[in-house]
């Protein structure tokens, strides 16, 4: 059997939660020493530039907490020269490069890597240099996957959204359509040499059609799981996401 499909949580919205009232809870860092006890396989946060839910501090303890677990923290950005800056100095094993619009509730698309080529190979550069595994959040365009390759982009991670909206609000021939978008996203960037992870919207009924899918070596999920955690806790949740990645990952290499 091939290597596992990675999960990755994200705890920002443990900090939009703590943040909606102030003070320190609930604290993202636990949340992260709690899922990595339970065996995640690493730790996402976002640090926007309007530090509207994680913090300078939390990002400093997460790595810290990561470092402990012996697993990688994954370091959402916007690409600025702060946070490129930030990312250079602190060392995360993963930088996630997205889009950023202050008036969106969250990563609403895909970063424009073909139209913003040389300011996106840039950064793709620096991060590379500083040893940090750089990937990039795109959405399932052939443009944009040939434009991460043409940066040298170790990563992509593709922007689910649009997929798993569609399955909830049931429409079956859009799903369709985006899911054989995805197939072919995911064959066309490993082709190209690129490890291909996926995230956004991911849910337990979603996460089996795209697990399915070959090639795909990590899924990262926050909302859905942090969720579910207010109704179940944490370890089950993410025990109940494991488990369904893992069954519908050993049907595609059985």
């Amino acid at each position: 059997m091939s290597e596992r499909i990675r999960l990755g949580l994200n705890v920002d919205h443990v900090a939009t939660v703590r943040n909606a009232r102030g003070g320190h809870a609930p604290d993202p860092v636990r949340a992260a020493q709690l899922a990595l006890a339970a065996g995640v396989d690493g730790i996402t946060a976002h640090l926007r530039e309007d530090r509207r839910h994680i913090v300078d501090k939390d990002i400093l303890a997460l790595k810290a907490v990561c470092d402990d677990f012996g697993r990688p923290l994954n370091f959402e950005m916007a690409i600025t020269e702060e946070m490129v800056e930030m990312a250079v100095a602190m060392k995360p094993h993963a930088a996630c490069l997205v889009p950023e619009r202050r008036q969106e509730r969250t990563t609403e698309g895909g970063l424009d890597v073909a139209g913003q080529h040389n300011w996106v190979g840039k950064a793709v550069s620096r991060l590379n240099d500083a040893g940090i595994r750089t990937s990039l959040f795109i959405a399932t365009d052939p443009a944009q996957i040939d434009a991460a390759a043409s940066v040298k982009a170790p990563v992509v991670e593709f922007h689910t959204g649009a997929l798993c909206d569609a399955f909830r609000d049931g429409q079956q021939t859009v799903f369709d359509h985006e899911l054989n978008r995805l197939r072919q996203a995911v064959e066309r960037a490993h082709e190209r040499g690129i490890e291909v992870h996926a995230g956004h919207g991911i849910d337990y009924e979603t996460v089996a059609y795209i697990a399915r899918i070959p090639h795909i070596r990590e899924l990262n999920i926050g909302h859905f799981l942090i969720g579910e955690a207010i109704f179940i806790g944490l370890e089950a949740s993410l025990r109940r996401m494991r488990e369904l990645i893992d069954v519908a990952h050993a049907e595609v290499v059985a």
